[in-house]
């Protein structure tokens, strides 16, 4: 769910066609970021 809500949010605010390439990619890593950021917080 993350992903595609990131996916949406990145491809509505692209101007360009490379925008949104760049969002989508941008959509996939971002989600992940977040879990490490958040694990790595808890030390876990």
């Amino acid at each position: 769910m993350g992903v595609i809500g990131a996916a949406v949010y990145f491809i509505q605010s692209a101007v360009t066609f490379w925008g949104g390439v760049i969002g989508l990619v941008k959509a996939l890593f971002w989600p992940a970021m977040l879990i490490y950021k958040l694990l790595e917080y808890l030390k876990m």
